[in-house]
């Protein structure tokens, strides 16, 4: 395939993953042609937002979904490695944007924050020892402390352990390499650099509503500009659909065969957020739990220091809550405009199969401030009602499928890539650790539906990302290395 020859792409949605696929084509490709549709009036208003995510950079450092304990006691730590390794991929391509001035001030985006697991009762306890014991040893997770005792407790957390009883037994592990990451502002930041590349055109307010493939592979794309309500038709290459959880209608609307038996189950998250500067100084860590029985890792609880422009706040949750849209900004048409004939049976599946999650999502949305405050109090037991409010962050919207493995109705957690036969359309889809892991899922797109360039755009890649196509699990010196250098670039260093 000729390397020269020019191709359009477009970008649906404006988050963090269409503006880091835009910036790496930028990049790569410089001379193909990219347009980007987002239906609101500009980037990150979605989920991508400052304030629609916890703003956690997931590297495996305290979240205990990551290394799950085993039917024979022991604990796996494979996909803690691998989240690991892929959030360091990311911090080398930030890293890069900085380097070459095409994003500035990384501290208004990326701040150093000690990452915390924190857990109560006896089996708890034994399961994070047993935790730390597997990755203490691992140059990952290098610099990894245990501790039970209360005074050292003390020391790394201070507000949680105000007025704590002594009579539940209580441990925590803690890597002081952790971050908080504003994801809002990092995505503004990577469609500024977009939009100031030549063959890039940002269209805000402009609505995808539709797809036609072409004979020769190529699409049609129908969009309508909001502020005038004309429609137009551009052509494209490829399609990427990054546009969070209008993600699924959007596939299903190109009707390819990878669309159907898919459907998408939309969950509100909302925190429990304190700005009252007297208990946010008590309190400058991510500290993660365990989550409750029989719950998925979404329902992880979780107390976490906050920077958002400037601003220091403290906010608790997640707690759940279902509703029929699939955005904050959408319908309460979306869920039902989603079924059809090809994925009705796999909703109905998902719905019997997963009564346990459709009970407590209820349950959480029963919830009122005194039963949220309840729970904060297991991990701030001196909260006061009248330091905490509640805010309603972003949409999240679990894949639903149908696998060999698991039959009709599986609900996916976590992110999922979907492509087209073709490899003109790829979707992302799904949810956390999605933002963290933007750039893998970036390199992956580009592996998977690329493969006829991938040879000719290595050495750019490699320049941007300089640990691609090694293991920083395997190669204990690179993995120092890009620490290092990106560590520098991104002045987390600097306290």
């Amino acid at each position: 395939m000729s390397q020269s020859e020019s191709k359009d792409v477009i970008l649906i949605g404006a988050g963090v993953l269409s503006t880091t696929f835009g910036s790496f084509l930028k990049e790569i490709q410089p001379d193909w042609n990219i347009k980007l549709f987002e239906r609101l009036d500009g980037p990150a208003l979605e989920s991508s937002y400052d304030t629609s995510n916890a703003g956690t950079g997931h590297a495996a450092l305290c979240e205990l979904n990551y290394t799950v304990e085993q039917p024979d006691g022991s604990v796996d730590v494979e996909k803690a490695k691998e989240i690991n390794e892929e959030f360091e991929i990311s911090k080398q391509f930030w890293a890069h944007l900085v380097k070459t001035n095409a994003i500035s001030n990384p501290r208004e985006f990326i701040t150093p924050l000690p990452h915390i697991s924190f857990v109560q009762g006896i089996r708890n306890v034994q399961f994070l020892q047993k935790r730390y014991n597997a990755l203490k040893d691992l140059p990952m997770f290098k610099g990894i402390e245990f501790t039970q005792d209360r005074e050292k407790l003390a020391e790394w957390m201070p507000l949680m352990m105000k007025d704590r009883k002594e009579n539940i037994a209580i441990a925590a592990s803690k890597i002081d390499e952790g971050t908080d990451v504003n994801f809002g502002e990092l995505t503004r930041k990577l469609a500024k650099n977009l939009e100031s590349h030549d063959n890039a055109e940002l269209n805000y307010n402009h609505e995808v509503i539709g797809f036609q493939q072409l004979g020769d592979k190529k699409w049609e794309v129908e969009v309508r500009n909001l502020n005038d309500n004309t429609v137009s038709t551009h052509v494209a290459d490829y399609i990427f659909i990054g546009a969070g959880g209008a993600a699924i209608p959007l596939l299903q609307k190109t009707k390819i065969e990878e669309s159907k038996n898919l459907g998408g189950f939309p969950i509100s998250g909302a925190f429990l957020v304190c700005k009252n500067p007297e208990v946010v100084k008590e309190h400058d860590a991510k500290a993660y739990g365990k989550e409750p029985p029989n719950t998925p890792p979404m329902t992880v609880p979780h107390l976490d220091r906050r920077y958002v422009r400037g601003e220091k706040s403290l906010l608790f949750g997640p707690f759940a809550a279902i509703g029929p849209k699939f955005l904050k900004h959408g319908s309460n048409l979306d869920l039902f405009r989603s079924l059809n004939k090809d994925n009705i049976l796999t909703m109905t599946s998902a719905g019997m199969k997963n009564l346990s999650l459709v009970k407590y999502s209820i349950q959480q949305l029963m919830m009122k401030k005194e039963d949220r405050m309840k729970e904060l109090r297991r991990f701030v037991p001196s909260a006061k009602d009248e330091d905490w409010e509640l805010h309603i962050a972003g949409k999240r919207v679990q894949v639903i499928k149908d696998t060999p493995e698991f039959g009709k109705g599986f609900i996916q957690f976590g992110t999922e890539v979907v492509h087209s036969k073709d490899h003109t359309v790829v979707a992302m889809l799904g949810e956390s650790p999605g933002a963290s892991t933007s750039v893998s899922v970036a390199l992956d797109i580009i592996e998977q539906n690329f493969p006829d360039y991938v040879e000719a755009w290595t050495p750019k890649i490699q320049e941007m990302v300089p640990s691609y196509g090694q293991s920083l699990i395997e190669d204990t010196a690179l993995l120092n290395k890009v620490r290092e250098d990106s560590a520098k670039a991104l002045e987390l260093n600097e306290k």
